[in-house]
């Protein structure tokens, strides 16, 4: 799978098994599915790109890759009926959206793309969430991604993926070892774009991806009023 992005892992995954359990969860045909997919995972990959523009950020996602289990979702397509599948994907759009009303935006979206109704459609976003998710797991835990992406996460977690702080704790220490604030920034930098160059690919899925991070930005702005 090496080289694929998200659509076409999720796509793919067991055959097209996964696309048809999700969509049975929305009472949707394979088809229908598919439709639903494509016109709701940009918004994902949008929300994705935008958590990884800050090393906590993207420290926090990797951390979630190698630590979590998410590639169940692809190599067992039965997970996608699980009542505890749809509260990890809604707990992963509260993470990303950050509002109900955002998800309902991208929903509506979908919706006039595909003719298929919102109500259905926002069934089927926390699936896509779990699937997404599981897709990168899967990518980022096999091959030669695994080992880098391991050890950027605990470059994040021990400190190099983030501006030093004032005050003792492990940072500070390591900022002294390894020659102070101005080497400990550059090395923060140079960890954020390589995460950032390593997972690119993969969160470029197809789809309207641009027009979604307008509608994202008008929805997000509208939780802020």
């Amino acid at each position: 799978m090496a080289g694929m992005n998200l659509l076409d892992m999720i796509m793919s995954a067991q055959n097209g098994a996964a696309i048809e359990q999700a969509g049975a969860q929305a009472g949707l045909d394979k088809s229908q599915a598919q439709s639903a997919i494509m016109a709701l995972l940009p918004a994902i990959s949008s929300a994705l790109k935008n958590n990884t523009r800050t090393p906590q950020g993207l420290g926090g996602l990797l951390g979630a890759l190698q630590g979590g289990n998410h590639e169940q979702y692809i190599d067992n397509p039965q997970m996608l009926g699980r009542p505890e599948t749809v509260q990890d994907g809604n707990a992963i759009l509260g993470h990303l959206f950050g509002s109900k009303d955002v998800s309902r935006a991208v929903a509506g979206h979908a919706a006039k793309q595909t003719g298929i109704g919102p109500d259905l459609l926002k069934k089927m976003l926390p699936i896509v969430a779990a699937m997404a998710m599981g897709s990168m797991s899967k990518q980022t835990k096999g091959g030669s991604m695994k080992g880098a992406l391991a050890g950027l996460a605990m470059q994040h977690l021990m400190g190099g993926g983030q501006a030093p702080q004032q005050g003792g704790g492990l940072g500070s220490i390591l900022g002294a070892l390894t020659g102070g604030p101005k080497r400990q920034q550059r090395r923060a930098v140079q960890t954020h774009q390589q995460g950032l160059g390593m997972l690119g690919n993969l969160l470029d899925a197809d789809g309207d991806g641009s027009s979604m991070d307008d509608i994202l930005a008008m929805a997000m702005k509208g939780m802020r009023r």
